[in-house]
């Protein structure tokens, strides 16, 4: 399995396009998110769901996860954007403790999961996400919370920031589907 531990601070995607992938979440308005959110669950199902085995689990270079790997992680995302956008919605200003992507990937052994589960937990996850996110009030979007590095977001720039990982990652795997 490769690592690809990225320590370096992502938010700035929240001010300007990716130039990795294109995306580009300044354009993005966070009522937006919920249906980019089912749409990404589906096109990662679909990538599962079409492609073989030894494919989904080849890392494409030894920087970079396996199609597999990153879906698993797009799961993990998703499902930990959603615990993180409802203690934003119910606590005042949380601060949330760090996750380590690399170790998960290792300790869940993402690279020997099974592609059809995994498709059914992403499209779950991307489900019960953005279900959350389209119960979000008007005067909830501004609720605030804080990694625990520091970076600061706001139930609304979360939600932008979030959904430039599945995206991004698709981008990864070479497979189409920018938002």
């Amino acid at each position: 399995m490769a690592i690809v531990a990225d320590t370096k601070d992502w938010t700035w995607v929240l001010e300007r396009r990716c130039t990795e992938c294109g995306f580009d979440s300044t354009t993005v308005d966070a009522r937006d998110v919920a249906a980019m959110v089912r749409a990404q669950g589906e096109a990662w199902a679909g990538i599962l769901a079409e492609r073989d085995l030894a494919w989904l689990r080849t890392p494409p270079a030894d920087d970079r996860w396996s199609p597999l790997e990153y879906a698993c992680h797009v799961r993990d995302v998703l499902r930990l954007a959603d615990r993180r956008v409802a203690i934003m919605l119910t606590d005042d200003d949380p601060r949330f403790a760090n996750w380590d992507q690399d170790a998960t990937a290792l300790d869940d052994a993402y690279d020997t999961q099974d592609p059809p589960a995994v498709a059914a937990e992403l499209r779950a996850a991307a489900s019960d996400l953005a279900r959350r996110l389209d119960g979000v009030g008007e005067g909830a979007w501004e609720r605030s919370g804080a990694r625990s590095d520091g970076a600061r977001f706001t139930v609304a720039s979360f939600a932008r920031y979030v959904i430039h990982d599945p995206v991004h990652h698709l981008h990864d795997v070479g497979a189409p589907g920018r938002g």
